[in-house]
């Protein structure tokens, strides 16, 4: 596969103790995204090219979380405490190299909004800065991993072809929650269909 590294970037979503084996919110597998993530940061950082790690970033008491007594609007998900700022659950998970990351984009430190995708809060407005950075580099084409595929994965993706980036999908490095039930192969059609590359 030829990478146009001057103008790529890799973005590995939310590779966090909380959402692998062991932690609150485990996703299936989610500790298995980590080795082919290590092996295109290293590539990206070897040719000069950005890598961007997103961390999920929760104070104690979110609006996300079920235990903050709220009632879910429609459609809407409420999850275990999870990646609370500060714990180790909201660590990077061991596995992960940290080392050729240029930059943590911390996510969901809103108390009242939550965040699945590394450029938008979930409000759809207030912006992380991740687009401007990458567009400041001269980036237009970013690739992908990390967790969870119909979840932060997905909304990134999606919200990235929104901005006019190109996006593929290492498919290798990507697990996800599967709830509600068949979530994940939606998310993957959705994505295909949008013109996410699946790699």
């Amino acid at each position: 596969m030829n990478i146009n590294f001057a103008k790529s970037a890799l973005i590995e979503v939310d590779v966090q103790n909380d959402f692998c084996p062991g932690g609150s919110l485990a996703v299936n597998e989610g500790d298995k995204v980590a080795a082919p993530l290590n092996d295109f940061a290293r590539r990206f950082n070897a040719a000069g090219a950005p890598v961007i790690a997103t961390q999920d970033w929760h104070p104690a008491g979110h609006c996300s979380f079920a235990s903050s007594g709220r009632k879910a609007a429609e459609g809407e998900v409420l999850w275990p405490d999870h990646c609370v700022q500060g714990t180790a659950g909201s660590d990077f998970h061991p596995d992960l190299d940290i080392r050729p990351v240029t930059l943590i984009i911390r996510k969901g430190f809103r108390p009242s909004i939550d965040s699945y995708s590394a450029f938008f809060e979930n409000d759809r407005k207030t912006i992380t800065g991740l687009a401007g950075f990458l567009k400041d580099l001269g980036v237009d084409t970013v690739y992908m991993g990390g967790l969870a595929t119909d979840y932060c994965v997905f909304f990134s993706a999606m919200d990235a072809l929104k901005l006019g980036f190109a996006v593929y999908l290492l498919r290798d490095a990507v697990r996800g929650v599967g709830y509600p039930e068949g979530s994940v192969e939606r998310a993957l059609s959705s994505m295909k269909d949008a013109g996410v590359v699946m790699l």
